[in-house]
């Protein structure tokens, strides 16, 4: 897969982070003691590796929290530490570049996540929201140009998710 296309993949899955804190219910309640919950979360993700199968997510907003997310074709798991969520995404639009001479390569894109559904504290949860990722890296050179197929020798993902999500 290469690297424009993994990165694309993982932007959406971050959004269903955030939806899951902001559905959260509090420590040693019920889910069927507590009223629906609706609001907005945010949460960014910072990554430095083309290659991970995971990356790191802090939520916060209605609620803090992280979580880890497993990095699917088009569909995310986040594990929290009550619960999962799974999450369907867009493949993202916007501008991709790479320079010829220096492989600096520059894409900011965005796009839509939705919910299909949670486990334990996040059971029912649904929801939906947009994402934006910027990803800044230098591509690894190959014959003197540069590789789409190699890890790239410097990588930086910032994506940022705003989702609106009841439970």
């Amino acid at each position: 897969m290469s690297y424009i296309r993994r990165i694309t993949v993982m932007l959406a899955g971050l959004a269903a982070a955030a939806l899951a804190f902001c559905q959260a219910v509090p420590a040693g309640a019920s889910p069927a003691a507590v009223p629906a919950v609706s609001g907005t979360e945010h949460f960014q993700s910072v990554n430095a590796s083309a290659t991970a199968s995971t990356r790191p997510v802090i939520a916060f907003g209605v609620f803090t929290a992280p979580a880890v997310d497993h990095i699917g074709n088009g569909t995310d798991r986040l594990v929290f530490p009550a619960g999962t969520v799974k999450v369907e995404h867009s493949m993202g639009t916007g501008p991709v570049t790479v320079n010829p001479k220096t492989c600096l390569f520059t894409a900011n894109q965005q796009g839509t996540v939705k919910i299909l559904g949670g486990t334990g504290k996040y059971a029912g949860i649904r929801g939906g929201g947009t994402f934006r990722s910027s990803v800044l890296a230098i591509l690894a050179r190959s014959g003197g140009k540069c590789s789409m197929t190699k890890p790239p020798a410097a990588f930086q993902h910032i994506i940022q998710v705003s989702l609106h999500v009841t439970l």
